[in-house]
């Protein structure tokens, strides 16, 4: 739906005052709904190169791998090589 239609919709002529209307509409629906984020924690093992991500996953924000020697989590800034991109032609 454009602009224009909301405004003929609403009643509206004047079009900054809609535009502000529109604003104030995205900026609440943001403000209320806040991302939802989750934590996946997987076990490395030994010559696994690829692991299973979750379904409904849209973007990695970080990773992190547990130092063995004091038992804590250090992240992993940058990959080495460029990843491997590949077209999923399987269904399930």
């Amino acid at each position: 739906m454009t602009v224009k239609e909301m405004m003929e919709r609403a009643g509206v002529n004047s079009t900054g005052l809609a535009l502000a209307w529109i604003k104030d509409a995205v900026h609440t629906i943001k403000s209320s709904h806040g991302e939802e984020l989750k934590v996946n924690k997987q076990n490395i093992i030994d010559g696994e190169r690829e692991y299973v991500l979750p379904l409904d996953m849209v973007a990695v924000k970080s990773i992190s791998v547990k130092d063995t020697s004091d038992s804590k989590y250090k992240k992993i800034k940058r990959l080495v090589f460029d990843p491997t991109v590949t077209e999923d032609t399987d269904p399930e």
